[in-house]
């Protein structure tokens, strides 16, 4: 499975997950995506065949439910609460990358939506 960070995680945690074996992106570190609009990344995730990790329930939730009731394909999400892992704390980042790590190493897949609350 090949990950996509939206925006608000650090290229760090991508590096971290890389350095762990799992091909993970990070839209903060593609200068093709960077500063685009949600519909973009969600576009290019799909194209690209990658799951998406993002915090950004608000936008992603409504463009997953608008491509599957006109039947597209649309990429899976994986989606984080500030409240679980607030961007705010230090620890934050290795948190995520340890759950990310354990999930990619359990699941081959995600059909469509995956939480982290």
């Amino acid at each position: 499975m090949k990950l996509l960070l939206d925006e608000m995680w650090a290229p760090a945690i991508a590096q971290a997950l890389r350095d762990r074996g799992h091909e993970v992106a990070a839209v903060a570190e593609r200068p093709d995506l960077q500063g685009l609009p949600d519909e973009a990344i969600f576009a290019a995730a799909q194209a690209e065949g990658r799951v998406i990790v993002t915090e950004n329930v608000v936008d992603y939730l409504p463009l997953a439910a608008d491509a599957m009731r006109a039947g597209r394909a649309y990429p899976p999400i994986i989606y984080t609460t500030n409240r679980a892992y607030p961007r705010a704390s230090r620890r934050t980042a290795g948190r995520l990358v340890v759950a990310l790590d354990s999930l990619l190493a359990t699941r081959d897949t995600i059909d469509s939506e995956h939480w982290f609350d």
